[in-house]
C-alpha cells in the first residue's frame, strides 16, 4: 500500500478502530482471532478499490449530505425486464437520463437458480452476475458509466440467506460441520418447533413455516422465507466476516448504495419473534463503520418493511448511525389507502409522525416497487373512526382490485389468507390509479381524470423530503402485466403483474403531447424541474402539515431560506375548494399565476403547489 493511502486508511481505521473492536468482540464473545482477520480483510479491500472510486470517496467524504438535497430522482428496475442485459441498460442511459433519473436501482442481478430465485433474492454467488444478463465486469463499466453522467447506482445485497445451491450450502448438505455452522442445521424437529412457537410467517400460504427438511443432511434447516433459501447464522463470526468481505467486493465495482435485503430478519434467537433484535442493530453499525473506513462514498439502505417505530431505529443514533437510508413504507401504503377511502385523515396524521422525526433522516419516497403492498397501517387510530382491521383491509383490497362496484384501479391479491383475513396488493400505479380501465373502456373522462390522480401522487411524494424513486415504466403509464399467467414459473406469484417487461413502443410516445404517455412524460418532467429549481424542497426544510378543512384533501407545508410552499392534493372524484390560512402572497408553481389563498380550487385527483417568495416581496 503507497503512504498516502496508508495513512487515509489508518485514518478511518483509527477513528472507528476502538468501537468497532469492542463491538466485534461483545458479539462474538472475544473472539480476537476472529477480529483480526476482520480488520485485515478491510485493509485488503480498501487496497482493491480503483483510485477513480477513492477519488469518488474523497469527494462524499468532504460533502457528507450529498444525498439529502432536492437534486435526486430515482429509478427502480429489473434488468432482464428493462434491457434484457447489463450491456442494454448502458445503451439506455440517455433514455434514464432524460426521464431525470440520477439515482439507479437495479433490482438482484447476482448468479441465482432459475425457478428457485425469489426473484433473484436466492443468490447463489455473490460474486458472480446471472450470466443471461452479464458479467461483473459489465456491472462495473455500467457503474463507471454511470459516474460520468452523475448517476448513482443501488444494488440489492442478499444478507439474511443463501441459494441453497451456494457453496456454503452445498457443502453443508453433504454433511461439512464447518459448513453446515453457517446455517440453522438441527438433528430433529424439536428446536425447530420451538422456534416456531414465537416466529411469524413470512408466506404463510405460499411457504408456511420457518424450517424445511434436508434430506441429503439427514437434518433440519431454518428457511424463513422459502425453503429453496437458507438462512445465515451471523452468531457465526466466519458468516459475519465473509458476507462483509462480499458487500466490500461490490461495493468495489462501484455500487454506491447498497440495499440490506430484510435486515431485520438477521439475527435469530430462540424464544423471541426473531425480528428486530438488538444485536441486528450492532451488525448494522459494525457494517456502516466497515463502509465508512473502506469505502465512505458509499450508501447503505434498509430494507425494513414495518410500522415506523420499528423502521426509525435502523438510521441509528447522531452519534452512531447505522443506514444513511430507510424506505417510507407506511407512507406508501397510506397514500393507497388514501385513494381508496378518498379521506386524508390517516395519512395527514401519519405524515404528521414523520414531518417531526430529525431532519438528518432520510427516506426514500415511493409509490409502487418490485413487491407487493401490505397493509401495514395505524389501526389504534382508524379505530377511533370505527374501521377495524380485517374488514377495513378487505374494503382497501376490493377497491384496488376493482370489486368494489365503481372503482377503476385494477389490481390482484397477493399471498391472500382467508383463515386470518388477510391478503396484499399488486398492481402498477397507472392500473391501479384507474389508466387502464379508462383505455379499455375508451372513457375519456375517466382516463384525463386518472392521469390528474397519477400526476397528483407523484406530486405528493416529490413534495415530501428526502429521494422520490419511481418504478420502471411508471413513467410511461404502464400497465399491468397479465401474462404471467401463463408461465409456469411465475403463475404462482402476483408480484409478477407489475415486473412486466418495458415497453419500448410506449416509451417511443414520450416525445409525442398527443400521446397519454407523451403528455403524462411531460408532467413528470416538469415536476422534477421545478423540485429542483427551488431550495423548499431541500431535506433540511421546515414540513408541516396544513388545514384545509376538506376530508378529502391533504395539506402539506414547507419552508426554507424565504421560499414557502403550499402544497394541496385533492383525492376526491368531485372538484374541491380551500381557504389557504398561510402569511404570504402565492404563485402557483405549474400555471405561474398568482394564486388567490380565498378560493384555491383542485379539480378531482388534483393538485396545487403554490409558492411564496419572502425573499423576492421584499
Amino acid at each position: 500500500m503507497e503512504r498516502q493511502q496508508e495513512k487515509e486508511f489508518e485514518r478511518r481505521l483509527a477513528k472507528h478502530r476502538d468501537e468497532l473492536k469492542w463491538l466485534y468482540l461483545e458479539l462474538y464473545h472475544g473472539d480476537t482471532q476472529a477480529y483480526e482477520y476482520f480488520e485485515g480483510m478491510l485493509r485488503r479491500a480498501y487496497e482493491e478499490r480503483s483510485e477513480d472510486l477513492r477519488q469518488l470517496d474523497r469527494a462524499r467524504e468532504q460533502d457528507a449530505d450529498w444525498f439529502k438535497g432536492h437534486d435526486l430522482v430515482g429509478m427502480l428496475l429489473y434488468v432482464k425486464a428493462f434491457a434484457r442485459t447489463l450491456q442494454g441498460v448502458r445503451k439506455k442511459l440517455d433514455y434514464l437520463e432524460d426521464c431525470g433519473v440520477n439515482y439507479l436501482h437495479l433490482m438482484p442481478l447476482l448468479e441465482s437458480p432459475e425457478g428457485r430465485s425469489d426473484g433473484g433474492y436466492a443468490v447463489s454467488d455473490f460474486r458472480k452476475v446471472e450470466p443471461a444478463l452479464g458479467t461483473m465486469e459489465d456491472l462495473s463499466a455500467l457503474a463507471a458509466d454511470c459516474h460520468g453522467r452523475g448517476m448513482s447506482l443501488c444494488l440489492d445485497f442478499v444478507m439474511n440467506h443463501t441459494s441453497e445451491d451456494h457453496e456454503w450450502a452445498r457443502r453443508a448438505r453433504a454433511g461439512e460441520k464447518e459448513y453446515q455452522d453457517r446455517y440453522f442445521f438441527y438433528d430433529g424437529w424439536e428446536i425447530a418447533r420451538r422456534f416456531e412457537e414465537t416466529v411469524p410467517q413470512v408466506f404463510p400460504t405460499t411457504a408456511p413455516g420457518n424450517f424445511s427438511w434436508c434430506e441429503e443432511a439427514g437434518k433440519v434447516v431454518m428457511t424463513t422465507f422459502y425453503p429453496y433459501q437458507w438462512d445465515l447464522n451471523y452468531a457465526n463470526p466466519v458468516v459475519f466476516n465473509d458476507m462483509t468481505d462480499n458487500m466490500l467486493y461490490l461495493c468495489n465495482q462501484g455500487v454506491d448504495i447498497v440495499r440490506l435485503d430484510a435486515v431485520p430478519y438477521i439475527w435469530k434467537e430462540l424464544g423471541t419473534n426473531c425480528r428486530n433484535l438488538p444485536k441486528v442493530h450492532t451488525l448494522v453499525r459494525l457494517m456502516r463503520m466497515a463502509c465508512e473506513i473502506v469505502c465512505p462514498g458509499t450508501l447503505l439502505l434498509g430494507e425494513v418493511v414495518m410500522e415506523p417505530s420499528r423502521v426509525v431505529p435502523y438510521f441509528g443514533t447522531v452519534e452512531k448511525p447505522e443506514c444513511h437510508l430507510l424506505y417510507n413504507v407506511t407512507t406508501m401504503a397510506t397514500i393507497w389507502h388514501t385513494v381508496a377511502t378518498k379521506d386524508v385523515a390517516l395519512l395527514r396524521h401519519q405524515l404528521g409522525q414523520v414531518f417531526a422525526l430529525p431532519g438528518e433522516y432520510t427516506f426514500l419516497n415511493y409509490l409502487r416497487c418490485h413487491d407487493d403492498i401490505g397493509w401495514g397501517l395505524d389501526y389504534d387510530f382508524l379505530e377511533n373512526f370505527g374501521q377495524k382491521q380485517v374488514p377495513h383491509k378487505k374494503y382497501l383490497n376490493d377497491y384496488l382490485t376493482g370489486r368494489w362496484y365503481g372503482s377503476p384501479s385494477r389490481g390482484e391479491l397477493y399471498n391472500d389468507d382467508p383463515v386470518l383475513g388477510d391478503a396484499r396488493l399488486c398492481g402498477t400505479t397507472a392500473s391501479l390509479c384507474g389508466v387502464e380501465t379508462a383505455r379499455r373502456e375508451r372513457d375519456r373522462d375517466m382516463l384525463a381524470w386518472a392521469l390528474r390522480l397519477d400526476e397528483m401522487l407523484h406530486a405528493l411524494i416529490f413534495t415530501l423530503s428526502g429521494i422520490p424513486v419511481l418504478y420502471s415504466g411508471d413513467e410511461i403509464l404502464q400497465e399491468n402485466d397479465y401474462g404471467y399467467h401463463e408461465d409456469p414459473l411465475k403463475a404462482a406469484d402476483s408480484r409478477f403483474l407489475h415486473r412486466g417487461d418495458m415497453d419500448w413502443e410506449n416509451a417511443a410516445k414520450r416525445k409525442d403531447p398527443a400521446a397519454p404517455e407523451g403528455d403524462f412524460f411531460a408532467r413528470l418532467k416538469r415536476l422534477e424541474a421545478l423540485r429542483r429549481a427551488h431550495r423548499v424542497f431541500d431535506g433540511q426544510a421546515d414540513v408541516w402539515t396544513l388545514s384545509t378543512g376538506r376530508a378529502g384533501v391533504l395539506g402539506i407545508g414547507r419552508y426554507k431560506d424565504g421560499e414557502k410552499l403550499a402544497a394541496l392534493f385533492n383525492f376526491t372524484a368531485e372538484e374541491q375548494t380551500v381557504l389557504l390560512a398561510e402569511e404570504g402572497d402565492f404563485t402557483d408553481l405549474i400555471r405561474g399565476q398568482r394564486q388567490d389563498k380565498t378560493a384555491v380550487t383542485l379539480p378531482a385527483g388534483g393538485f396545487r403547489w403554490l409558492l411564496c417568495d419572502f425573499e423576492k416581496e421584499k
